[in-house]
């Protein structure tokens, strides 16, 4: 009985392992320049900001990979992507058959998805990434603290989003990989490269500085 609980055990291993193997998996690496960030980690911008990072959260949708014989796959979801969750860091797309040209996605949720109302998953208002129906989803929410704010426990915060002309903030990246490796690196120093907290340190709402922050943005992903 036990030999048999075993090979069943070790034939359903092999399986879960043979289909993982034969997977395109896009794996999340979420850096600071050369080093992985991590929740409460001090570090210092090049506008001489030392700061922590308490929370960084973001979608990642609409994945399309182009192949090197130009047919197109297409992953019509919306991922929500968390710092403090390392399960939201792993995106199992599509079975392993050619080699991969080209990645195209989308930061934030469209137009469609915000107009939408509260929906599941991970688009669920319970994973606090959703407004309301007149402002829509966050697309990219960061907080963190630094000694360059001034403000109550010196504490920053980036909500990021806005569904309506003019301040749409879903921004679309395309990236063309070094390797067979899907692995999509965000370095977060490339964001605060541009942002001087002492005078920007709290974007809640949709508006001229949350398109400024979305444009920021898409200077920080890469595919090695």
């Amino acid at each position: 009985m036990k030999n048999s609980l075993l090979v069943i055990f070790l034939l359903v291993l092999n399986s879960f392992y043979g289909q993982n193997s034969d997977s395109l998996t896009l794996s999340v690496k979420f850096k600071w320049d050369n080093v992985p960030l991590k929740i409460n980690s001090e570090h210092i911008s090049k506008n001489n900001d030392t700061l922590k990072i308490a929370k960084f959260s973001f979608y990642l949708s609409d994945i399309q990979l182009v192949f090197g014989d130009e047919s197109v796959f297409k992953d019509n979801k919306q991922h929500l992507i968390q710092l403090d969750d390392l399960s939201s860091q792993s995106i199992s797309i599509c079975k392993k058959s050619k080699k991969v040209k080209a990645i195209h996605f989308s930061i934030g949720v469209d137009s469609l998805a915000s107009v939408s109302g509260a929906l599941s998953g991970d688009l669920d208002p319970s994973k606090g990434m959703y407004w309301a129906w007149q402002s829509g989803y966050i697309n990219m929410k960061i907080e963190g603290s630094s000694s360059s704010c001034k403000t109550r426990k010196n504490a920053f915060h980036f909500h990021i989003g806005g569904y309506l002309d003019p301040n749409y903030a879903l921004r679309k990246v395309i990236i063309y990989p070094e390797s067979e490796n899907l692995d999509l690196e965000i370095n977060l120093a490339k964001l605060f490269e541009s942002v001087q907290l002492s005078k920007t340190n709290s974007v809640m709402i949709p508006g001229i500085k949350a398109m400024e922050l979305a444009d920021f943005s898409v200077k920080m992903f890469t595919v090695k």
